[in-house]
């Protein structure tokens, strides 16, 4: 199993080498602002994260095949090209002109082949003995499913604009960054001033939120797994398949802000994770099994 990880490990850093090459083929790239040296060692880092995370949903999914790869690719793409990249389109006003169309073709590029080859080196194209059912941990009923994904988009909100302002915010870098000024308002006159500068703003962050819940759902139905791992699983991909992207020197914006940008949305994506994964899930015949081997030996 260990030489099948270091494996997913390789083959995930050949997409990004390919991938990378083919969509940015022809653009004049900033300078680096780090050895390029320093930049494998750092993607091999970054690779090792992700391939982890994916490892996990791989091994212990109830499906296999194509099925397999089309939720591997759905949650992977999700996480790390759809939702960051739909954000920069709105606040990343110093990408040269075409490039946020070739992200997301990067994005395609490594990780279609990728989920491929996750679910071929882990040995989960044929069907095993775990079965194919869709995971009973899911709500059930239309109200349930209202009240917890509203509050879910609005929990979103309030962790975006939280953690955005406390951790990112108040680094005078990001401020100038973003050509906000160097001075720091107070929690209250900044969201007034963004519902009176850009009100739909609040909109767009609860339909992220309700992408984010799609996305779990997703990894819920795939897995077959306890209550607790399916929500850690969630927090993991969500904090940490997502954010490790930014470990990677970024020619478009400065080391501060992009470390500042990784510490607020690993920590308030963990939390959201956490909370997303325990409202989403119920108590499962896996939960069962294992509280009964616990009981055992304790």
């Amino acid at each position: 199993m260990v030489l099948r990880i270091v494996l997913l490990i390789v083959a995930l850093y050949a997409c990004f080498a390919l991938g990378s090459g083919i969509a940015m083929h022809g653009i004049v790239q900033a300078p680096q602002q780090a050895s390029a040296a320093a930049t494998a060692l750092i993607l091999l880092i970054v690779c090792f994260l992700q391939a982890i995370g994916v490892a996990f949903l791989v091994l212990r999914s109830r499906w296999s095949g194509w099925r397999l790869v089309a939720a591997i690719f759905v949650v992977f793409y999700g996480v790390t090209t759809f939702m960051p990249q739909i954000e920069s389109a709105v606040f990343l006003t110093h990408l040269p002109q075409g490039m946020l169309p070739r992200l997301f073709l990067m994005g395609l590029l490594i990780d279609a082949p990728f989920s491929l080859l996750a679910v071929v080196i882990l040995r989960r194209w044929k069907a095993t003995s775990v079965g194919a059912e869709d995971n009973p941990q899911l709500p059930v009923s239309a109200g349930e499913w209202t009240w917890k994904l509203g509050l879910i988009a609005v929990a979103y909100v309030i962790l975006y604009f939280t953690f955005g302002y406390f951790v990112a915010w108040r680094q005078p870098a990001v401020r100038a960054y973003y050509d906000a000024g160097s001075n720091l308002d107070s929690f209250f006159t900044q969201m007034q001033n963004v519902a009176r500068g850009t009100p739909w703003l609040f909109p767009f962050q609860l339909l992220r939120g309700l992408c984010w819940a799609g996305i779990a759902v997703v990894i819920i139905r795939m897995l077959k797994a306890t209550r607790l791992e399916v929500t850690l699983a969630i927090a993991y991909t969500f904090a940490v398949v997502m954010n490790a992207l930014l470990l990677l020197p970024n020619p478009y914006m400065p080391n501060s802000v992009r470390i500042a940008h990784f510490v607020e949305t690993t920590s308030s994506n963990l939390i959201f994770g956490l909370l997303v994964g325990w409202l989403l899930t119920r108590r499962s015949p896996e939960d069962l099994v294992y509280k009964s081997v616990t009981t055992v030996f304790h």
